[in-house]
């Protein structure tokens, strides 16, 4: 897939320029160290008009991600969300996915940058794992120790290790991984949250070992809305066995339904279970048609 062509605008450290006359240095720490931190936004076309989902929670996170990893923020985070409307409608894109990135300056060092720039791109990008259910496989990777990293900072450096367990799965046959914490607990996907349901509840794993997502918070807040209870706690491989159904929820991915994990099989049908209420309440609310955000 191509992201841009010879027309497509990005924004760059304030201006707005087309990405094929865009430049950086090869000796930028982002480049060879994956010192860098990034967000995953989506905008969507409403009845109101063109809508960037919660931009306002992903730009507060790109910050802390920011000063969790001592990476420079010194922007206005209501002028880059005023930006990026505008680099919506520069490309003229209506359902599009939005990738801002805070990079650092050339610095062949291991400590602070020695400066920082944003970058802000956007395309259009259907649902990352598409719209049939899916089989993950168990990583043989795990989520990194959060002494080693910060893991609820999204850090381009952390994502190796999704890469590796996905491309790791995808060999297998498999269309994601499941990667567990270092103590062998369920942690998340390679790029997104996991949630289970167990007679008639949820269950998603606790805080920690994993990234918060922003998509995960707003499962979080439908469940409130629609009367369904939610629990945060340790999960195990043997509370998947148990477990009647599950889905994937981020950014990207949405909310997607898991039709197996290796050898277990969710054996309901997807359109019974609740993970598929909360994927149509979800569509719903990105797209406006019902308002739970008065609620929420």
């Amino acid at each position: 897939m191509k992201y841009y062509n010879s027309n497509t605008i990005i924004y760059l450290d304030g201006k707005f320029e087309k990405a094929v006359n865009s430049n950086t240095d090869l000796y930028g720490q982002s480049l060879h160290y994956g010192y860098a931190a990034f967000e995953g936004i989506r905008a969507y076309k409403t009845h109101n008009g063109n809508r960037i989902f919660k931009a306002a929670a992903h730009f507060d996170r790109l910050e802390r991600s920011c000063q969790l990893a001592n990476i420079p923020f010194p922007w206005d985070k209501q002028e880059l969300i005023a930006a990026t409307y505008k680099l919506l409608q520069l490309n003229k894109l209506k359902d599009a996915y939005i990738r801002p990135l805070v990079f650092c300056h050339p610095n062949m060092k291991l400590n602070e940058p020695n400066g920082v720039s944003i970058l802000i791109c956007a395309w259009e990008w259907d649902a990352y794992s598409g719209n049939k259910l899916l089989k993950l496989t168990i990583s043989d990777y795990e989520r990194p120790n959060p002494k080693s990293t910060p893991m609820e900072a999204k850090l381009s450096g952390n994502y190796v290790n999704s890469i590796l367990a996905t491309t790791a799965a995808n060999i297998k046959g498999y269309d994601e991984a499941l990667l567990l914490d270092m103590h062998g607990f369920v942690a998340e996907a390679s790029g997104a949250n996991i949630f289970l349901e167990k007679d008639g509840k949820l269950y998603t794993p606790s805080l920690g070992n994993i990234l918060p997502g922003i998509t995960r918070a707003t499962v979080k807040e439908l469940c409130n809305v629609l009367d369904i209870e939610c629990i945060e706690k340790k999960l195990t491989v043997e509370d998947l066995k148990k477990a009647d159904s599950a889905f994937l929820c981020g950014t990207a991915t949405e909310i997607a339904g898991i039709a197996s994990i290796d050898d277990i099989v969710f054996r309901p049908l997807w359109r019974e279970s609740i993970g598929y209420t909360i994927q149509r309440a979800y569509k719903n609310l990105v797209l406006e048609k019902v308002n739970y955000e008065v609620i929420i």
